[in-house]
């Protein structure tokens, strides 16, 4: 009985753990992520499809659809990269693969985001 409280008690702190560190690390994206969009040195990525782009999308921004990332990782390497899309779903998918190759990322999750982060007063 005691060894199963214990494992309990073991598995109910690595649980708690690992949502902590989760919750941290996305509070500091959000926090930071004006200051991102706003920064000379950005590399702003809208990783919709071209028709979608061409209609609006955030000032700056380039057009790399999500289909084409993996392919144009090496041009993005080095620099700090905002994605972003229409609902934030792509973007989500976009910041994982290039995490998984060592760009900084920055999740700006819609285009309508980002261009209201450019538009505020400072």
């Amino acid at each position: 009985m005691k060894v199963k409280i214990g494992a309990l008690i073991l598995i109910s702190v690595f649980a708690l753990n690992s949502c902590k560190t989760k919750a941290v690390s996305d509070n500091t994206i959000k926090t930071n992520i004006k200051e991102v969009v706003k920064s000379s040195d950005v590399v702003l990525v809208d990783v919709r499809i071209p028709e979608q782009y061409s209609e609006a999308t955030a000032k700056d921004a380039v057009n790399i659809p999500l289909a084409e990332l993996q392919n144009n990782i090496e041009n993005l390497k080095g620099k700090k990269v905002v994605v972003f899309c229409n609902k934030g779903i792509q973007a989500d998918q976009a910041v994982e693969i290039l995490k998984k190759n060592g760009v900084e990322v920055y999740d700006g999750t819609t285009w309508k985001n980002v261009k209201a982060i450019q538009q505020e007063k400072q």
